[in-house]
């Protein structure tokens, strides 16, 4: 397969691109945590970090049984490394982000070139999801990287039939499983049955080293499985999603991926079957429109074309899984991304001829991007900070620079301002958007307000009010009140929403200091919110009030608005 003598970008080049994204990129790690899955699974790793238990997970007090461990042990290893803080919980997700760019470029390298390698790597680690889930962290991050690494360790035992090999991906493997269950193995599994495909190498299949893997593969999960076993499998009494006599075990192995497909978990888009490529077409910005040409051109090269199909199959597969599985999320595409990075790195690198068509592509889809950007970070929340100003000054200056160089062709200043346009968009967002936005996540502001005015052990949440982030950032395990705790001797506090105002009321209690803040489900953002002069009218409170001793039969009972 043809591809440009050389090199498309500079070393240099290279070098510093990857630099500034991991700077943004390590930017977001000091964005506070949303009250969606970031704040919810910190506060399942802080269960284990507090309590010392790390075979059992909690969710609120409850058994949490959809996903296995390793992504909350490395969180609460990472809480004793640097405290419970935003950055620990993000920080292994980050180290993860650059195995997975690091395991594109060596497996582009090893079915390509070194180039195809560097460029795929540059693709992916530019990507708009996947530099939003170092962000906004669940475990998206650490399951693409496993995804990639595994792809990678099985494709060069399947070249070089390398006893490595067969160690690498049966760890690869194994921490995959171990942070998503048998999706993580699954995807890999079904890439190596593709290569194998396509380099007509089955007798691969039927060798001792195979079965050593299978054999690694179990070693490595066990501490997983012996901890669903004893949490759940020795305890038939409880209850989840209304079910008894779980079997953990069996649960995680085979149970949880089929509940997530057919939609036994709910899911709202369970019938939208356009949903991969409506989804697509942002999350893996700005690559996205080339990414669909070379998808486009693969399949209808694929006979034509005998070196590399496997990532163009395992992204189809990968098409249909989330096209008809019951259970969508727009983050769940992120582990089609190494095989896009692939065949998009690939395809542009061998269409050099159509590079001015390309960089007019990527200059229009760039603009719409930072017009969007620009509409969240002078108008919605604009920029008032001087050192922001600076370094959006820094930043659009490369992104023009990339635009206007006289140095550069068309390839080269295509890539540039692709990645340049992400480095914009993500230093604009993680210095400025966020952070200014999670002022209106009442959970963490009022942590930070009654920090040293009221201790966190004493506050109760009323029944099914819940704030992740307040429990985060007040490093404590949320207790729910029930009347019971009034015999319990100190001050008592009282968190709850204006919605449960009349059930508060009802109680007879009796309420003293109350603090209020804002408070606005970030994760659900619409135009109203966004617009400085309607955002107000759209936002709840969240409340805490001091519980007073119950009152003498000659006083009254004022309520929670006294």
């Amino acid at each position: 397969m043809p591809h440009l003598e050389s090199p498309l970008l500079s070393r240099n080049h290279y070098y510093f691109l990857f630099s500034l994204l991991g700077m943004v990129c390590l930017a977001g790690l000091f964005v506070p945590l949303m009250d969606n899955d970031s704040a919810h699974h910190a506060n399942i790793a802080l269960h284990m970090y507090l309590t010392g238990d790390y075979v059992n997970l909690v969710d609120n007090g409850a058994d949490y049984l959809d996903k296995p461990h390793l992504h909350f042990w490395l969180s609460a290893l990472s809480y004793k490394i640097f405290g419970v803080t935003g950055f620990a919980y993000k920080f292994p997700s980050f180290l993860f982000s650059i195995l997975g760019v690091c395991s594109v470029f060596r497996l582009g390298k090893l079915l390509y070139t070194a180039e195809t390698g560097r460029l795929a790597a540059l693709i992916l680690a530019s990507s708009f999801s996947f530099m939003l889930a170092n962000n906004d962290v669940r475990m998206d991050a650490i399951i693409t990287a496993t995804i990639a690494f595994s792809s990678w360790q099985l494709a060069e035992l399947i070249l070089k039939n390398n006893w490595r090999n067969v160690i690498g991906a049966a760890l690869g493997l194994a921490l995959g499983f171990s942070t998503k269950g048998m999706i993580a193995v699954f995807i890999p599994a079904l890439a190596a049955i593709f290569f194998l495909l396509n380099r007509r190498q089955w007798t691969r299949l039927f060798t001792i080293r195979l079965a050593v893997l299978v054999l690694l593969f179990f070693l490595f999960i066990s501490p997983v499985l012996y901890c669903y076993y004893l949490q759940f499998n020795l305890h038939p009494e409880k209850i989840i999603r209304g079910r008894d006599h779980i079997n953990g075990v069996k649960f995680i192995l085979l149970n949880q991926g089929y509940e997530r497909f057919s939609g036994g978990m709910g899911s709202a888009l369970k019938n939208d079957y356009f949903f991969f490529i409506h989804s697509f077409l942002w999350s893996f910005a700005p690559w996205s429109l080339l990414a669909l040409a070379a998808l486009f051109s693969k399949l209808k090269n694929i006979r034509k074309d005998h070196t590399e199909w496997f990532s163009a199959a395992t992204f189809l597969a990968l098409l249909l899984i989330v096209s008809f599985s019951g259970f969508k999320l727009p983050h769940y595409l992120n582990i089609s991304f190494p095989f896009a990075a692939l065949f998009t790195a690939a395809y542009f690198l061998n269409n050099s001829n159509h590079s001015n068509r390309f960089f007019t592509l990527q200059l229009v889809l760039s603009l719409f991007l930072l017009v969007a950007v620009a509409v969240l970070n002078f108008w919605a929340f604009p920029v008032q900070h001087y050192l922001v100003m600076a370094g959006l000054v820094f930043c659009l200056s490369l992104y023009i620079y990339f635009i206007k160089s006289t140095l550069l062709g068309a390839a080269q200043k295509t890539i540039g301002l692709s990645v340049a346009s992400m480095i914009l968009c993500f230093f604009l967002l993680n210095s400025n958007f966020y952070p200014k936005l999670l002022e209106y996540q009442g959970g963490r502001v009022l942590a930070k307000q009654t920090r040293g005015t009221v201790d966190p052990g004493s506050v109760y949440f009323w029944k099914e009010n819940i704030s992740a982030s307040y429990n985060f950032y007040t490093a404590t395990i949320r207790k729910e009140w029930s009347d019971s705790v009034m015999n319990l001797p100190g001050k008592k506090w009282l968190a709850y929403y204006p919605s449960y105002n009349k059930e508060v009321g009802n109680s007879g209690l009796r309420f003293g200091k109350t603090f209020r803040v804002k408070d606005f489900e970030i994760t659900r953002l619409d135009l109203k919110f966004i617009n400085p002069s309607t955002r107000e009218s759209q936002c709840s409170e969240m409340i805490l009030s001091e519980i007073l001793p119950a009152p003498r039969d000659d006083e009254t009972k004022p309520g929670p608005n006294h």
